[in-house]
């Protein structure tokens, strides 16, 4: 999270830093609002995430934290504008760590939905062995 709120207090307090798509592009630039209002959007989805990953509903969890995950995969966005590569280097380095760290916050969700049958107690599944 810390990485993100780097990436994502750069990017609004430094908006007009970071190159834009032109008008003819495709998708166009978030407003710096967008920008702001969509960290706290996804870190919420983190923080239920980690909730329901603490109270062991891994899969619901997993679901939430997919949707995290996209804070820093979102980043992968800034290299689709010409003169990305020329940012100065420390933003690209957190720009790249937050992409790293969404990309592991969405291998860890796979793989706990893939494993929820194990990660999830016998006692919150309801199941009761035999006597």
């Amino acid at each position: 999270m810390l990485v993100s709120v780097v990436h994502y207090v750069d990017n609004y307090v430094n908006y007009d830093d970071y190159p834009l798509p032109g008008p003819d592009a495709t998708i166009p630039a978030p407003s710096a609002g967008l920008v702001a209002g969509g960290w706290f959007l996804f870190t919420a989805l983190g923080g239920i995430g980690l909730l329901l990953w603490l109270r062991r509903h891994i899969t619901t969890a997993a679901v939430f934290l997919t949707g995290y995950s996209v804070s820093g995969l979102v980043g992968i966005a800034h290299y689709t504008v010409p003169g990305a590569g020329s940012m100065v280097w420390w933003r690209q380095v957190h720009i790249v760590a937050d992409i790293i760290c969404g990309a592991a916050v969405l291998g860890f969700s796979l793989w706990a939905a893939r494993n929820s049958n194990h990660l999830i107690p016998p006692a919150a599944k309801g199941f009761q062995p035999d006597a």
